[in-house]
Formats: structure tokens, sequence, C-alpha cells
């Protein structure tokens, strides 16, 4: 009995020594504590084996909830036959591991004798963490949703510039929430500030925003698309890439880049190609001999533009071809109208309907014209 008593006070003389020690640390902060601990880890190890087990458990048991909850997702995902769970997946592997281990310093940390006020001011810094890690998690999730889901509806809608607004969205929401919840602050005195110091950013940053808010304009219009060809005023054209907070980006024909200040796109005159839908009208024209039937030719030539369209990918039969005739000077000139579904389409389109064309007319025996020029001489008697 007596030999319990002793280890009785002994224990509770170290814990008063270990109370005192952290608090005399207090002016320290954090690193005091950390002090104090790493001290009373080395003197006394056998009380830290607890806190250290659960806080091995919780991270262990992290791995284990985020195979089981992928094992579900994947499984109901198979079963609805939706993407959702690549973006879950994507967004989680993560995060579910720190808040794992944030779950376990806070269950290891309340199974010290750490005072109570000290306590509380780690669990203060681990809820913030957490709102920080899953504000974090929560942004990256809705850029992906915004990415994958507009996609889905449509890929000529989806640019950085609306990836990066839903995500600021999220993220605005998590400062609210961070300076709210976490620090019990109000909101005005922030908002406020936030105010002033915007007024000051607007007027220093007038050509940036422009750009910004030309962007949203070009996104929120459809006008302009990714994917579609466009030709500006000024000549640049090519396929748009891009759209994002300060400029937009083209792939030129020869496989170049062309940057856009979107103040400039909005301002300028420009064709998109693939508006009000992709189909796109062209023709070529053909001469020859002036001894050629009309009726002829023309037959022949909507009879290949016809039988084409099966052979060459782009070229439409709806509208139906047509043909136009005008007499020369030396030739008979025919031009062939018809259409093609995109851009991209109208080059390989010609050059593969001339060929067809100009055999078709060799087979015909129908010849091409060659110039010719009348030389009237005049010449004069030797009398006069």
């Amino acid at each position: 009995m007596r030999i319990a008593a002793v280890k009785q006070a002994r224990i509770k003389t170290n814990d008063a020594e270990w109370v005192r020690g952290v608090q005399g640390n207090r002016l320290c902060g954090t690193i005091g504590i950390v002090q104090v601990l790493l001290k009373h880890l080395v003197e006394n190890p056998v009380e830290f084996i607890l806190p250290a087990a659960l806080l091995i458990v919780s991270v262990i048991g992290g791995f284990i909830v985020r195979r089981i909850l992928f094992r579900i997702v994947r499984q109901w995902a198979t079963r609805s036959e939706s993407h959702l769970d690549v973006l879950i997946i994507d967004t989680l592997r993560g995060p579910i591991i720190i808040w794992a281990l944030i779950f376990g310093v806070h269950v290891a940390i309340g199974n010290t004798r750490l005072p109570t006020q000290y306590q509380k001011e780690i669990h203060t810094a681990l809820q913030f963490l957490w709102v920080l890690s899953f504000t974090i998690a929560a942004t990256h999730f809705a850029g992906n949703a915004v990415r994958y889901y507009g996609a889905r509806s449509g890929a000529q809608s989806v640019t950085s510039l609306t990836q990066k607004v839903a995500q600021l969205v999220v993220l605005a929401l998590g400062i609210i929430w961070l300076f709210k919840v976490v620090f019990d602050m109000s909101l005005t005195p922030v908002i406020t500030a936030f105010g002033v110091g915007g007024l000051a950013v607007a007027l220093a940053l007038q050509d940036t925003l422009s750009n910004l808010f030309a962007g949203f304009y070009v996104s929120i219009s459809h006008l302009v698309r990714l994917g579609d060809y466009i030709k500006l005023s000024t000549g640049e054209e090519g396929y748009v890439t891009d759209i994002n907070w300060r400029c937009t980006t083209i792939r030129t024909g020869s496989n170049n880049m062309t940057v856009i200040p979107n103040n400039k796109l909005g301002t300028t005159i420009y064709t998109n190609y693939n508006l009000p839908d992709g189909r796109m009208g062209l023709s070529i024209s053909f001469g020859v001999a002036s001894d050629t039937d009309i009726e002829r030719m023309e037959a022949i030539l909507l009879d290949e533009a016809k039988a084409s369209a099966a052979d060459i990918a782009g070229l439409m039969v709806d509208p139906p071809p047509s043909v136009f005739f005008t007499p020369g000077e030396w030739s008979l000139n025919f031009q062939l109208n018809f259409s093609v579904s995109q851009f991209g389409d109208q080059f390989p389109v010609q050059s593969q309907l001339r060929k067809r064309i100009y055999k078709r007319l060799l087979k015909e025996s129908i010849r091409m014209p060659l110039p010719t020029k009348a030389v009237v001489v005049e010449s004069k008697s030797a009398s006069a």
C-alpha cells in the first residue's frame, strides 16, 4: 500500500510539473508547446503510446474508408452508367488521408495531459486545416465537374474562364466559412476592406479587368466557342482553342498559336465560320471548248457532284448542287456550287471533286479550251 501511494504521488508530481512546463511556455506559442511535448516524450515515452496508436489507427482507417468508398462509388457508377466516379475519386484520393490524419491528431491530443486551453488552440488550428483542405478539394471538384459536364453538353462551351469562375465561387464560399466558423469573425469589416481594396485594384488594373469582362462576354454570348474557326478583320484566323481571363488563343492552319486580347476580340469585326452552323457553301469552275454541248456539260457536273457525295467525306447532298453557265472569250465557263459540312472540309473536298470531274471530262472526250487569238493582217497594194 505504501509503494502504491508513493507511485501515485510521483505521478501527480510529474503531472503538475508537466502542466507548469506547458504553462511556462505559453509566451513561446506553438513552438514552446512542441518543445515541452518533445521533452515530455523523452522523459515519459510510455504516456504517448496511446495517442500514437490512436493516430496510426486513424490513418489506417482513412485508407480503409477510402478503399471501401471508392469501391461503392465505382459500383454505383457502373449501375447508373455515370462517370461521376472519376470526379469523386480524383477529388478525394488525397484529401481523405489528410482528413484522417487531422482526425487522428485531434483524438491523440485529446488523450494527452495537455491543458484544456492548449488543446482548444490546437483543435482550432486543426479545424482551420480541415476547412482549408475541404475548400481546396471542393474547388478542384468544381473545376473538374464544369469541364466534364460542360463537355458532355457541348465541348464548345467549356473554357478556362468558365472553370476558373466556378472555382472562384467555391473558394469565396470557403473563405467566408473560414472567417465565420473557424475564427468567429464578423464579415462586415472584411467585406468593407475588400470593397475599398477592390476599388484601388480596379483602378490599377483597368486593362486586365477589361480583358476579364470581355472574356466573360465572349464566353456567355456563345458567339465564339471552342473549336470554332474565326477570321478577324485584321487578318488573323484559326481555330479557337481556349478563352481565359486575359486572352483568347487560336490555332492557325500552320499549327501556330495566335494570342488575341479579349477586349480586342470584343470590339473587332470577325467572321465565325461555324455559326449559325458549320455548313459552308463553295464553288469550283471549269472551262471547256466552245463547241461543247451546254446541257450535256451541266448534266455531267451535277451527276459527278451527286455521285461523289458518297465517297468524299464532308461533301453534302443537301442543299443539292447547282451549275451556273457563263460564256467566255475563248471558252465556255461553268461554275459548280456545292456545300461542305464544316470549314475544314473545303480544301480536301475541292481537290477531290476537281480530280473526279477532270477524269470524267477526259472519259467523255470533252476538250479543255486553248487560248486563241485571231490576228488580222491588212496589206496595201503596191500601186497605193
